[in-house]
């Protein structure tokens, strides 16, 4: 434990005051493993919640599940997305369930409302009931269905219990790339387990695969995946949210994904930086800032 605070990170300005000031945790690693810039704690245990979708579609890649199932970059990055439930992101997971000969039921994400508002007026117009496939995590979770069918573990529906081998092979390939054994582990808002770092060790995994090459199986997949959230960063989010956005300002240059509660990640292919960032009051406006300024600071965004 070091002892070191949340510092200040954001403030909102009006006027002559900062009439706002959130404070976090911020992380820069390079390549190398090393942390070239860090403010707050480095070693302070987070939750990184759908931050982290990327280390969980590792295993659907990395085990040669997503091949076998034909899958292709527009899937990879659904996979890895928190998405606005559009009609765009339903229909693509209803295709995918279909083609595994399964439907909503299987998903054992709830339904919910859809993030975006525009999908969301459209699903009250039509006064139908959201479904699982409107929650922005289903792509995530049809990419555990088909992990689940090539370890041959289809007969346990309960593919987000922690003993399934889809979770097992899930906590395992986070600990390896982050480097770190996790702490804890909680359950996401969308039933699928979450473990805890620190944000140091999420940071350096994130740099792994900003520095994956294609030279062995998990680098390949590392490739596949930032590729794919890259060239279909409306995949990954939707129509005006950040992620989306922002990847679209620089094509091929970074990755971008929040998580719940103020977290947000980075990868940085031309440097080979990871990032990461926590908001300890949770503000998504706070996490949204701070990872956009380090993106700018390190050359990835433009500041215009």
């Amino acid at each position: 434990m070091t002892g070191k605070r949340p510092e200040p990170l954001v403030e909102i300005i009006r006027g002559p005051l900062a009439e706002s000031v959130h404070h976090g945790h911020a992380v820069v690693v390079d390549r190398a493993g090393e942390i070239v810039f860090a403010l707050g704690d480095p070693d302070a245990v987070i939750l990184p919640r759908s931050a982290i979708k990327m280390f969980q579609a590792l295993p659907l890649v990395e085990s040669g599940a997503a091949g076998a199932a034909g899958l292709t970059s527009r899937h990879l990055a659904l996979a890895c997305a928190s998405h606005d439930g559009a009609p765009l992101h339903v229909g693509m997971v209803e295709k995918w369930l279909a083609t595994l000969g399964l439907g909503d039921d299987a998903l054992r994400c709830g339904p919910h409302i859809p993030l975006g508002d525009g999908p969301a007026a459209a699903l009250f117009r039509s006064l139908a009931a959201p479904r699982r496939v409107h929650n922005n995590c289903s792509g995530k979770h049809a990419g555990f269905l088909t992990l689940s069918r090539h370890l041959g573990a289809a007969d346990d529906p309960d593919y987000v219990a922690p003993d399934h081998p889809v979770q097992h092979a899930v906590r395992a390939t986070f600990e390896e790339v982050t480097g770190r054994p996790s702490p804890a582990m909680a359950t996401d808002g969308c039933s699928a387990p979450n473990p805890a770092t620190p944000i140091a060790a999420m940071a350096r995994g994130l740099a792994r695969f900003a520095a994956a090459t294609g030279s062995d199986a998990r680098g390949r997949a590392m490739v596949a995946l930032r590729e794919a959230m890259m060239a279909h960063p409306e995949l990954v989010a939707g129509e005006g949210r950040a992620c989306t956005e922002l990847m679209r300002t620089a094509p091929g240059r970074i990755v971008l994904k929040t998580g719940a509660e103020g977290v947000y990640a980075a990868i940085l292919p031309e440097s080979g930086f990871g990032v990461a960032v926590k908001i300890t009051d949770g503000a998504k406006r706070a996490a949204e800032c701070a990872i956009a300024a380090l993106a700018v600071g390190l050359g990835a965004l433009s500041a215009q």
